[in-house]
């Protein structure tokens, strides 16, 4: 299958996006895409190192004609999302992404397909292997871990880079210049729980399945049904009429993406399991109806299971339930300056409840960092109030746009002239590594942009084969206008 990819045009990026995607490259995992793109760079006789924090750095100089011109930084992550669908076996610390391609798009079989940033990296490796595209001096910036905490972005070291300009290619809408970003905290609730010995004997599995997911950030404006939510709103629902009691939840699994699945494991009486079932599919019913546009897959299903030896303590569950259905979730506020921007927002991600412990955990994001923390606040007291230890890290900063920034005006102004409309300069609701960066690089002019890549962080994933076309075309012509150095 990756064979149709590799004879896609442009050759060079596309076979560079195969050769990627057949290392394995989870965040927190980066070990053998690290030595792969180090590898690249010394292949090419180019300067390569490693930093402490495993970022790859290759730097080329400028072609023939273009030494005049301000040094730029190209900047993309190496880690991707490992998401798959639950009928879909695949390792993802051995096996390399199956693509295929499907008219416009290119997918993968079951799993995310790592576009992002996979893309970006693929588009940074051609211009450093090209012999015969013009451009300024290049430090190609490869990062780790963008995706579960820009542990790279926050390690890297001032004095690395002597670009002035940084291309970012790690937006996800060609027609999109992205000059600003959210920033980010994750939060996480721990604590443990007394198990009893059931007093029902029919147990049953219950599943939210079928939901769409995506990315937490830029996607979360579009309303998508969250199974820990929806998980959390059955049981509770259950255990007010059927006295259920509740002896595991795992739902969800990275903070950056909204979650698809849950399965939770119940005890009822056997003389309520007919009811039990009937109110299954009537509430499964309800979801449908109220999620019939943005998740028309959603499935709502009990089964029979065999019955677990413990249980959750009746306190306990209800502290818990009450908690979570509690926890905000989804855009908590819009900004009141530009419109149709999140400004804060957060994703329960993950509920692991099993034998004895829990595992709660959140990703919250604002442009405004003392907004980003009052509501990190508000979601640490509802969890505390159960007794859980909460804690937060990984908080990164958001990126304050800079609309005057020169760069931004050559783009904006190439992009009307090369495609007879005008770019969208705006900022997002996502994490960019741009705001961080910034901080041991002040004064650095940024920008991000890219091609088409449509359902992020699901299996759902794929790119647009005409609009990396676009994108490419597009960078190479803002290439030549890279202006010269100031004196």
């Amino acid at each position: 299958m990756n064979d149709q990819v590799r004879q896609l045009q442009p050759a060079a990026l596309w076979n560079n996006f195969a050769d990627l995607n057949a290392v394995p490259r989870p965040s927190k995992k980066e070990q053998r895409v690290i030595a792969f793109a180090k590898a690249f760079g010394e292949s090419l006789g180019l300067p390569t190192s490693v930093d402490e924090a495993g970022n790859v750095i290759i730097k080329k100089k400028a072609t023939p004609g273009m030494e005049d011109r301000q040094p730029i930084v190209l900047q993309s992550h190496l880690d991707m999302v490992h998401q798959k669908n639950s009928d879909t076996v695949f390792d993802f610390d051995t096996q390399g992404i199956e693509m295929y391609v499907d008219g416009d798009w290119v997918k993968a079989k079951g799993t995310t397909l790592g576009a992002d940033n996979g893309i970006g990296v693929a588009t940074i490796m051609s211009l450093l292997a090209s012999t015969d595209i013009p451009h300024p001096a290049i430090e190609a910036l490869f990062t780790i871990d963008e995706e579960t905490g820009m542990t790279g972005a926050l390690s890297l070291k001032g004095g690395l880079l002597d670009g002035r300009i940084l291309l970012n290619l790690d937006t996800e809408e060609d027609n999109e210049l992205t000059i600003g970003c959210a920033g980010g905290i994750d939060l996480t609730a721990n604590g443990t729980y007394e198990q009893v010995a059931p007093k029902g004997n029919t147990a049953f599995k219950l599943s939210v399945k079928g939901l769409k997911g995506g990315h937490s950030g830029v996607e979360i404006q579009l309303g998508r049904a969250n199974a820990n939510k929806l998980m959390n709103r059955t049981l509770l629902n259950l255990s007010k009429d059927f006295a259920i009691e509740i002896a595991s939840i795992d739902g969800g699994s990275l903070r950056n993406a909204i979650p698809r699945e849950s399965l939770a494991l119940i005890v009822c009486d056997e003389q309520k399991a007919t009811k039990l079932k009937e109110a299954v599919t009537t509430l499964e019913g309800v979801l449908q109806k109220e999620y019939g546009t943005t998740d028309p897959n959603l499935k709502l299903s009990i089964e029979n299971a065999e019955l677990p030896g413990k249980v959750m303590d009746a306190a306990f569950q209800q502290k818990l339930l009450r908690c979570v259905y509690a926890c905000p979730n989804g855009i908590y506020r819009m900004s009141p300056e530009i419109e149709g921007l999140v400004q804060t927002s957060n994703n329960v991600a993950r509920v692991l409840v099993n034998d004895g412990a829990y595992n709660i955990q959140c990703l919250t994001r604002s442009s405004v960092d003392t907004e980003k923390g009052d509501l990190a606040d508000a979601i640490s007291s509802t969890f505390e109030l159960m007794g859980a230890a909460v804690t937060t890290g990984g908080a990164y900063p958001g990126w304050e746009p800079r609309p005057d920034a020169p760069i931004v005006k050559i783009m904006s102004d190439l992009y009307q002239e090369l495609f007879h409309t005008q770019a969208n300069v705006d900022a997002i609701h996502a994490g960019l590594e741009c705001g961080i960066l910034g901080t041991n690089y002040p004064g650095m002019q940024m920008i991000s942009f890219g091609p088409n890549i449509f359902g992020a962080h699901s299996p759902d994933e794929r790119v647009q084969v005409s609009s990396v076309q676009k994108f490419w075309s597009y960078l190479l012509e803002t290439l030549k206008r890279i202006p010269v150095k100031a004196n």
